[in-house]
């Protein structure tokens, strides 16, 4: 149902504004809130509120991702598309695939592993520090002496770093496709 006729000023809209809203989501969780709470919060509410916040953040960014990338294709017509316009179709289909990856398998297990490790670290008394870096001692002992904590402690950093280096791909295909649209602006 491609079409080669203009996008009006509604789809154009549309369109910047899912871009905007996924942008602005991901510099605001990845580089102002984690820092933020993980500053001013104790472990388990940090935690807690990520486990909650962190699955809808990537739900939401992966469909404006496949809207994002479902309005372009539908102005762009294969058969009509320039290497630039093909670049940008090739931006949005990543930025849609990792996104829902990380949706529906990273961000997900990291959330499970989390809760899990939660309750190992409540009931050993652990939990309330502020921030992520204090009483370190604690929680190296605690993995040296409970193989289910060490165990998911390496599965988590495991899920944590793939989540973040899909969520790294998504801020940086985001960035192609804010710096294509911004090329083809005719005025500002």
């Amino acid at each position: 149902m491609s079409t080669d006729r203009e996008p009006t000023y509604t789809v154009k809209l549309v369109q910047l504004l899912l871009l905007s809203t996924y942008w602005g989501m991901q510099i605001w969780v990845t580089f102002i809130s984690s820092f933020v709470m993980d500053n001013h919060l104790n472990r388990h509410t940090y935690g807690f509120i990520q486990s909650r916040l962190v699955p809808f953040y990537l739900h939401l960014g992966s469909a404006c991702a496949f809207f994002n990338l479902t309005i372009y294709a539908v102005y762009h017509p294969s058969d009509m598309l320039n290497d630039r316009e093909s670049f940008q179709i090739f931006i949005l289909f990543v930025s849609v695939t990792v996104a829902a990856v990380n949706a529906q398998w990273f961000g997900q297990m990291t959330s499970e592993i989390m809760a899990d490790m939660h309750l190992i670290e409540q009931a050993c008394g652990l939990g309330q520090d502020i921030g992520q870096s204090s009483n370190r001692e604690a929680y190296a002992k605690l993995c040296e002496t409970d193989v289910k904590y060490r165990h998911l402690s390496g599965r988590l950093w495991l899920y944590r770093l793939l989540s973040s280096l899909c969520n790294v791909c998504c801020i940086a295909c985001n960035f192609c496709s804010l710096s294509y649209m911004a090329e083809n602006l005719v005025t500002l």
